[in-house]
């Protein structure tokens, strides 16, 4: 092995090393030179070897800094636990998270877990039989106590970099995670209503993750600060298992129940999703309501399934690319052992014809 191979060798152990005190930039050429013994151009060979594999970046006028990369290439892959790879928001934000990381020269490698807590449970055991660096984690039924905490801190114990996606569990909530402003966005919605001369507007949210709960707050607390009356007997509430029977059966009863049950007296309805909000409006429109003439819908997400509907639908959405981006980003980060914090992407509204004045 020449010289400059075996001072990249040792460079590299550096890296090691100093990334897990978050240190990324490395030692200048002269001071490496004085702390390895050897010639500037020694370590001019060995720094570009080091590019050469994606280990360092030179920044002009700055230095070299480590990207985060491990010589071994099986290290750079890095899990997600997600709800599902295929349904509803998840192709498009999986691409970019995969895009951004690929990027960097990291791989994405994909769990659904069907917001199956059991199923969560199994793939963090086949993970700790080797402890990936990093893990991008969406909780499954996040709004419930979680059985597996200990798993994920014995893959924290043995140095796994820990992101959560979208929600965070109580017990784990010093993790950095990366989610919708989903207060917010239950407030601008209520807000928008209001501002339509809607002062009696029903809710349909998800009880079983924290997205759900969030959103609902952000809803009512807008309908109490602008002095407007709001009631439980306007909030439906549905699970996960209620969703798996819309999808794989078309089983709209919640829906059906929640019109007939929650919705008398409403000119306007918030829903938790575009995927409720697409099918709620079918069931409206087997009831005998129109949308917007009877009833204005309004939702979360901006997916595919706003457009598709036969009214489209107003709803939230974020800057293109913005959520799989800041995951990613946020993913490099730790595993630079940079300081990351959390953050929440703020909503935009995108008015479609869902939503109209409220009638006299």
């Amino acid at each position: 092995m020449s010289k400059y191979e075996t001072l990249s060798k040792q460079i590299t152990e550096q890296i090691t090393r100093n990334l897990q005190h978050g240190i990324t930039i490395l030692p200048t050429e002269a001071q490496l030179a004085g702390q390895y013994h050897v010639s500037r151009q020694t370590v001019r060979a060995a720094l570009s070897l080091l590019r050469e594999k994606g280990l360092i970046e030179s920044r002009q006028g700055s230095g070299s800094y480590a990207t985060g990369l491990s010589p071994d290439t099986s290290e750079n892959l890095i899990p997600i636990l997600i709800a599902s790879s295929q349904e509803y928001i998840y192709p498009h934000l999986l691409t970019d998270i995969r895009s951004s990381l690929a990027e960097k020269g990291y791989q994405l490698q994909v769990h659904p877990t069907d917001n199956d807590t059991s199923t969560e449970r199994h793939i963090l055991l086949s993970l700790l039989d080797a402890p990936p660096r990093g893990l991008i984690v969406e909780g499954s039924k996040s709004a419930l106590p979680t059985p597996n905490a200990n798993l994920y801190e014995r893959l924290k114990a043995n140095g796994t970099r820990l992101l959560f996606l979208h929600n965070r569990y109580e017990g784990l909530k010093e993790e950095v995670c990366i989610k919708d402003d989903n207060y917010y966005g239950g407030y601008l919605l209520a807000n928008h209503l209001a501002g339509l001369g809607h002062t009696s507007i029903a809710g349909l949210f998800k009880i079983d993750d924290r997205q759900g709960a969030e959103r609902y707050l952000g809803a009512v607390s807008c309908l109490r600060d602008l002095g407007l009356e709001f009631t439980d007997s306007h909030v439906g509430w549905f699970q996960t298992s209620d969703v798996d029977a819309l999808e794989k059966r078309q089983d709209t009863r919640f829906l059906a129940s929640f019109i007939r049950e929650r919705l008398g007296g409403c000119s306007a309805v918030i829903c938790y999703n575009d995927e409720i909000a697409y099918w709620l409006m079918k069931e409206l429109s087997y009831a005998h309501i129109q949308v917007p003439r009877d009833v204005s819908v309004v939702c979360f997400d901006n997916s595919y399934l706003s457009d598709l509907s036969r009214v489209r639908i107003t709803t939230l959405t974020h800057k293109p690319h913005e959520m799989g981006n800041c995951v990613a980003e946020t993913m490099i980060h730790l595993l630079q052992g940079v300081p990351a914090v959390s953050q929440e992407i703020p909503w935009e509204l995108v008015r479609r014809e869902s939503d109209g004045p409220a009638r006299p």
